[in-house]
């Protein structure tokens, strides 16, 4: 194989999307459809904002399908994604569903912390494990995880949402271990705070990015076949200083 196209070769010619009206994925969707992508899948509840999400990518000239998918519904998952892969192989998966919550209500009402839980892990781990069976069967491709800087450290404002993430995170590189050799490639993207509908509400961060950015460094983690990926690169650095930050120190942070 020549050396210039090696790096395109390991794009995706076919994607599935877990969160199919997510921003981030969308965007990720039509950075790889640019390139080398021509079938895409986006699973996600019915709804219309997925019609119209399927029929922007057709507008990029990919050939789009719709699959039913509901992260707290697991008992679904081997049923509806196993038909995508029995349609066809499968070289790309980004798992990109996930939700805020809000903090202050979480706290008092527990059944809506357990539903951030359920769908930003539960579902998340059952979803991964089905995907990356399938990814095993064929014997090579990607399952790309939309992790968050937020499950690097439980910070006051976030920490049901974060510690959510951070076993999301946890499970995604033990995953990647237990497939190293397998010809499936498991990444870690993690974002900072991405400025999109999802966070319209909320005060933007240091080191905000976009869902362009964050579909930028996907596609350059893909080509190098990195394991984790931070969104911006500088957050890297950032967390590790702060993740080793004495906790009595930590808490006295705005954060």
């Amino acid at each position: 194989m020549a050396a210039d196209t090696a790096p395109v070769l390991s794009l995706p010619q076919s994607l599935l999307v877990l969160g199919g009206t997510s921003e981030i994925a969308l965007a990720t969707a039509r950075r790889l459809i640019a390139r080398r992508t021509r079938t895409v899948w986006l699973a996600g509840r019915p709804s219309p904002a997925l019609e119209q999400a399927a029929e922007q990518l057709r507008g990029h000239g990919a050939d789009v399908h719709t699959v039913a998918f509901d992260a707290l519904d697991p008992d679904s998952h081997e049923t509806g994604l196993g038909k995508v892969f029995a349609e066809s192989d499968v070289d790309m998966v980004l798992l990109a569903f996930g939700i805020l919550g809000d903090q202050a209500i979480d706290e008092r009402e527990p059944a809506s912390a357990v539903r951030v839980a359920q769908t930003n892990y539960t579902g998340a781990v059952s979803a991964a494990l089905v995907s990356a069976t399938a990814l095993q069967a064929q014997g090579h491709g990607s399952l790309v995880v939309l992790s968050s800087v937020a499950g690097e450290r439980a910070r006051r404002s976030d920490f049901i949402y974060g510690s959510s993430k951070a076993g999301l995170d946890a499970f995604a590189q033990g995953l990647g271990d237990a497939l190293h050799g397998t010809g499936v490639h498991v990444m870690v993207v993690r974002p900072g705070f991405v400025r999109s509908k999802m966070t319209a509400a909320l005060e933007e961060a240091p080191f905000t990015t976009t869902p362009e950015a964050v579909a930028t460094a996907v596609e350059l983690g893909l080509r190098r076949r990195s394991e984790t990926v931070w969104v911006p690169g500088t957050l890297r650095v950032v967390m590790s200083a702060l993740r080793h930050l004495p906790r009595g120190v930590y808490r006295r942070l705005p954060l």
